[in-house]
């Protein structure tokens, strides 16, 4: 983003968004990045100010806050996800047993109310098959290996 904007930041690394967050109330901090999950509770009680989403729509979760495509920085996107991983070999009925959970739990209305709540954004069943993962990986790599490659954050 920094690159993007054409702005100075000084990157702070922490182990924990908590400490992050601390830090930013506090002041020692003038920005970060966040989950929308991490953060909704502290934007809700008004001790934090959000500034951008970084997605292609506004969160459910905090209406709101516009996106960085209506700030002016279309190109500048990031989706924060989550999966479930086998290891390589597993048997196909193995995994097709772990989607199926899956797509049960993320069905059920009280974890779906709660993770949307959260701030979590929850695919459509065509988005959670092992081979839309696949996809997703794929293209998450394409897109940031260059990215990280001419900021010096990974080698060639």
């Amino acid at each position: 983003m920094a690159r993007e904007a054409g702005l100075q930041m000084t990157h702070v690394p922490y182990t924990a968004p908590g400490q992050a967050t601390t830090n930013l109330i506090s002041n020692e901090i003038q920005a970060m990045f966040q989950l929308v999950p991490g953060i909704v509770g502290q934007v809700k009680a008004g001790t934090v100010r959000p500034l951008a989403v970084l997605a292609s729509a506004r969160s459910p979760a905090l209406p709101d806050v516009p996106t960085t495509a209506e700030g002016g920085m279309p190109q500048f996107q990031v989706s924060a996800w989550n999966a479930l991983f086998a290891p390589k070999g597993t048997p196909k009925e193995v995994v097709a047993k772990l989607n199926d959970a899956l797509a049960k739990a993320l069905d059920d209305a009280t974890t779906r109310k709660r993770l949307l709540d959260l701030g979590g954004i929850l695919p459509d069943g065509a988005g959670r098959t092992p081979g839309a993962l696949g996809d997703l990986v794929k293209k998450e790599v394409a897109r940031w290996t260059p990215i990280l490659k001419a900021t010096g954050a990974v080698g060639e």
